[in-house]
C-alpha cells in the first residue's frame, strides 16, 4: 500500500512539474508575442515620422525605416466630396470631431484607431471591406483661391485618402466655390473643382486590420505634402507639392475617420461595433488640442454614433484628441 502511495505521489509531483513548465512556456510565448506587438507598433510610429527622400511614391517594411521608391499610379477620378449640410446622427457630412489647435499651425497629423471592439463586418458602396480612410484639413482661404470668381468666397481643402476599393493612397485637393472655369488639370464638381496627387498602390485591407492602420499627413511650406499609411508590417507613402493649396500656410484643424469610399457614400458597420479614434497633431507645442464638434469636412459618412471626446497631453507624446463612435 505504501509503495502505491509513493508511486502516486511521484506521479503527482511529475505532473505538477510538467504543468508548471508548460505554464512557464505559455507565459514566455505570450510575453514574446506582446513584445513583438509593441515592437511593430513602435515601428509604425517611427516610419510615420520618417521623411521620404524625394518626391514620389515609396514603400517600407518592418523592421526597416528606409523608404524604397516604387512606381506611382493614377489616383481614382472620383470625388471624395466636401460636406453639404448639417450632420445627422451618424458620423460624417459635418457631424464629426476635429482636432483644433489654438496657436501656431499644424505641420503633421497622425490618425489611428486606439481601440476597436465588436467590429466583424463592414459594407460600403462596392460591397464588403468597402471604405475610405480620410485625414482632412480645415477649409482654408489661401493663395490657391486667387483665381476664383470671388476669391474671398473660395475655400480650398486637402484630403489624405486611402481608398480600399481602388487600392490607392493619395491626396485630393479641392477649390470650393470656385464658380468659374476650373484650372487646367482640375475636374469640375458643380461650382467646385478637384484634382489628385499621384497615388501609391496599397492592397485592399480587410476591416480586421483596422487596429494596425495609421494615416499620417504632413505639410512643408515651399516643399511637399506627404501621406503615409502603415498597416501591419508595411508602410506606403505618396507626395504632392504644398503649393497646390498651400496647406502649410493655414492648417489649424484635422479630421480623421473611416467613412464611405467616395461619392458621399457610407461605411456600414455591424451592430455592436465600437471604435476609439485618435488624432495626434504637431503644431510645435505640447498644448492639448480642442475637440471641435460638428467640424468634419468630408461628405462621406459611416453608420456609427459619436460619443465623448477629450483633448489629451502626456509627457513625451504629441498632443491629441480621442473620441469614441459606436452603434
Amino acid at each position: 500500500m505504501k509503495r502505491k502511495t509513493c508511486v502516486h505521489s511521484v506521479i503527482r509531483i511529475a505532473a505538477g512539474i510538467l504543468s508548471a513548465a508548460l505554464l512557464s512556456l505559455t507565459v514566455a510565448a505570450q510575453a514574446a508575442d506582446d513584445a513583438e506587438v509593441r515592437a511593430q507598433e513602435a515601428w509604425r510610429e517611427a516610419i510615420a515620422h520618417t521623411s521620404v527622400p524625394a518626391p514620389g511614391c515609396f514603400e517600407a517594411s518592418y523592421p526597416s525605416t528606409e523608404w524604397n521608391k516604387v512606381e506611382c499610379v493614377e489616383a481614382p477620378n472620383i470625388p471624395f466630396r466636401p460636406r453639404t449640410g448639417p450632420g445627422s446622427q451618424t458620423v460624417g457630412n459635418g457631424d464629426d470631431y476635429a482636432a483644433e489647435v489654438s496657436s501656431g499651425l499644424i505641420s503633421q497629423t497622425i490618425g489611428s484607431f486606439a481601440r476597436v471592439t465588436g467590429v466583424t463586418t463592414e459594407t460600403g458602396i462596392y460591397g464588403t471591406n468597402s471604405y475610405s480612410l480620410q485625414l482632412n484639413s480645415n477649409f482654408m482661404n489661401t493663395a490657391a483661391c486667387d483665381g476664383a470668381a470671388i476669391p474671398a468666397d473660395c475655400l480650398d481643402w486637402l484630403q489624405d485618402v486611402y481608398s480600399s476599393d481602388f487600392t490607392a493612397g493619395f491626396m485630393q485637393y479641392w477649390l470650393i466655390n470656385w464658380n468659374t472655369t476650373c484650372p487646367g488639370g482640375w475636374n469640375s464638381y458643380g461650382g467646385d473643382c478637384y484634382t489628385n496627387s499621384a497615388a501609391v498602390t496599397i492592397p485592399q485591407e480587410p476591416i480586421s486590420e483596422l487596429k494596425t492602420i495609421k494615416i499620417s499627413g504632413s505639410a512643408v511650406a515651399g516643399g511637399l505634402d506627404t501621406l503615409v499609411m502603415t498597416v501591419g508590417t508595411n508602410a506606403y507613402s505618396a507626395t504632392g507639392d504644398d503649393s497646390v493649396v498651400y496647406l502649410a500656410t493655414a492648417w489649424t484643424e484635422s479630421e480623421f475617420n473611416i467613412v464611405g469610399d467616395g461619392r458621399g457614400s457610407e461605411a456600414d458597420f455591424n451592430t455592436g461595433s465600437s471604435i476609439m479614434v485618435k488624432v495626434t497633431v504637431n503644431n510645435g507645442t505640447s498644448n492639448a488640442p480642442t475637440c471641435a464638434a460638428d467640424s468634419g469636412t468630408t461628405g462621406e459618412t459611416n453608420n456609427l454614433n459619436l460619443g465623448s471626446c477629450a483633448g489629451r497631453r502626456f509627457f513625451g507624446d504629441k498632443p491629441y484628441i480621442e473620441f469614441t463612435e459606436s452603434n
